[in-house]
């Protein structure tokens, strides 16, 4: 479809001069056109306001300034609610869903149907069971039963049952937010060919990634967002990705990074033999002073497990966790029961789920940091406001946090910005093993080569550094070694100048692999004693 063709389309919903201010400006004077049956791509860095004008059109947010009209009615809605009646949907990076729930009950929450002929508030199992695997067919959901408890999928399968839940009725705008963030390769092709369904519907679809590769999978038009301003919106044919990322961040960004020079030292990290039932299965390396040691695998590979035991966030079955005491000195053994044994060693993780489990959102920046430094900022058992603001002053400077101050709500920061505030946690306690899991999911390039920058100056400070990443070019371009984990093992652990990105893909499936023919060895086996 060509632009002439887009300039055909009807207009669904316009924007014109929406801005949106809080403690300073956020958004400012956004003008754009959703049209029929096309996707318009949304994109710009952590804190360019991608997910402000998101819930504006959604209904969580009221807009400061602007209007918008639907359909060439005035619109303003005054809560989700409201929008998603008008059919505005949005499936948010934060899942809207009851863990306690089932699959059918979170689909229909707000439509149960009724049993006829009985008592109001009695519900038609049969009918809301077929209703929902209608639902769950059109994302590929057919295999799962619609009375499983939403609480017991995985976070991908959880996806999917919020993108369907938003697909139900009338849906004349989607809003997708990240929505592959957590999406194996199959349910990412099932989106997109359901993407391509609702455009043949005529749904007009704001999409929202860092992933620039499927924006330019689906999206015919692109909208570039940079510090609340528009500040590029055209056809996504014309833009290339170097382009983009350059209109994103304002300035050009190489595939390389200069960590700048370091001394790596002495093993001050030693993992020896450990595991956890089948999740993590002996597991041994080392890690050594101003390394950047990288983990890699396949999704269920057990890295963030990993990760969990050396924390002691999971009790291990076996295997020991050792560390140097001082520079040059042999690792010693540690005995971690909880994640206040490793924190009082000197072990932090930074967790993938950055919202769940690293920070109190509605809590300021200062009462965030200064959560793990408690001792630092307290004086007879109690918090000095003072001494926490300048504890988290120093950090906000040192880090370059995009904030209004120690006082805002963390909540109200960018993915980026607030990944910054749980590493200046750790960094206020001075730990010398951070272990990173997935530290970029989420974030835009530009906040990533920020995330990158820092982690060269806590291996250039002699930190040891462990990251797992899904991202293979990431993990290529900042490690010094990287280990790969498949089927709970640790298959093969690579130097920078011999490992390749076919190497690392085969150590990852190798687990996998002897596992299969194992299982082939005991069924022949069984079946010549039968």
């Amino acid at each position: 479809m060509d632009s002439t063709d887009h300039d055909a389309l009807p207009a669904i919903l316009s924007v014109t001069g929406i801005g949106k201010t809080y403690v300073e400006p956020v958004l400012s004077d956004i003008a754009l056109t959703l049209r029929a049956g096309e996707a318009l791509a949304l994109t710009g860095e952590n804190g360019a306001g991608k997910s402000t004008l998101s819930k504006i059109i959604g209904g969580l947010v009221a807009p400061s300034t602007g209007t918008m009209r639907l359909a060439g009615a005035p619109y303003a809605p005054a809560s989700r609610t409201q929008a998603e009646a008008l059919g505005v949907r949005m499936v948010m990076q934060e899942l809207n869903l009851l863990s306690t729930l089932s699959v059918a009950e979170n689909l229909f929450l707000n439509r149960l149907p009724q049993r006829a002929g009985v008592p109001l508030g009695w519900i038609d199992r049969r009918r809301l069971r077929a209703d929902a695997r209608d639902a769950m067919a059109q994302v590929g959901l057919e295999a799962i039963d619609p009375d499983t408890l939403v609480g017991e999928l995985g976070i991908g399968h959880q996806q999917m049952v919020e993108i369907a839940r938003n697909l139900i009725g009338d849906c004349r705008v989607l809003i997708l937010d990240e929505p592959t963030a957590m999406l194996t390769a199959r349910e990412v092709d099932l989106l997109f060919e359901q993407v391509d369904r609702l455009k043949a519907r005529g749904v007009a679809l704001v999409y929202i990634s860092h992933r620039l590769e499927e924006l330019a999978r689906i999206a015919e038009r692109i909208a570039v967002l940079r510090d609340g301003r528009l500040v590029h919106l055209g056809e996504m044919a014309n833009l290339t990705s170097d382009r983009i990322v350059t209109l994103m961040v304002g300035r050009e960004i190489g595939e390389r990074i200069d960590l700048g020079e370091r001394r790596i030292g002495a093993t001050l990290l030693k993992i020896d033999g450990l595991g956890r039932a089948d999740v993590v299965r002996d597991v041994s390396f080392d890690v050594r002073a101003g390394e950047i040691f990288g983990v890699s695998g396949l999704i269920g590979a057990g890295r963030t497990e990993l990760m969990r035991l050396i924390y002691g966030a999971d009790l291990k079955d076996r295997g020991t966790v050792s560390l140097a005491a001082a520079p040059g000195t042999p690792p010693v053994p540690l005995q971690i029961a909880s994640p206040a044994d490793a924190v009082r060693h000197g072990i932090a993780l930074i967790t993938e789920d950055r919202k769940g489990e690293g920070l109190l959102l509605p809590q300021p920046v200062a009462a965030n940091i200064s959560l793990g430094n408690i001792g630092r900022v307290a004086r007879h058992g109690f918090v000095d406001a003072q001494r926490e603001n300048a504890l988290a002053n120093q950090q906000i400077a040192a880090l370059r946090i995009r904030t209004s101050g120690p006082a805002q709500p963390v909540g109200e920061l960018s993915g980026g910005n607030q990944q910054k505030v749980v590493i200046g946690r750790w960094l206020a306690r001075d730990c010398k093993v951070l272990l990173f899991d997935e530290p970029t999911r989420g974030i835009d390039v530009g906040a990533k080569f920020d995330i990158y920058a820092l982690m060269g100056a806590l291996a250039r400070d002699g930190r040891a550094l462990v990251v797992v990443s899904s991202d293979l070019r990431e993990l290529m371009l900042i490690c010094d070694r990287i280990g790969v984990m498949s089927a709970g093992r640790m298959t093969g652990i690579f130097e920078r100048d011999a490992w390749s990105q076919d190497a690392l893909l085969a150590a990852a499936f190798a687990g996998y692999r002897s596992r299969e023919a194992l299982l082939e060895t005991h069924d022949a086996q069984a079946g010549g004693l039968s």
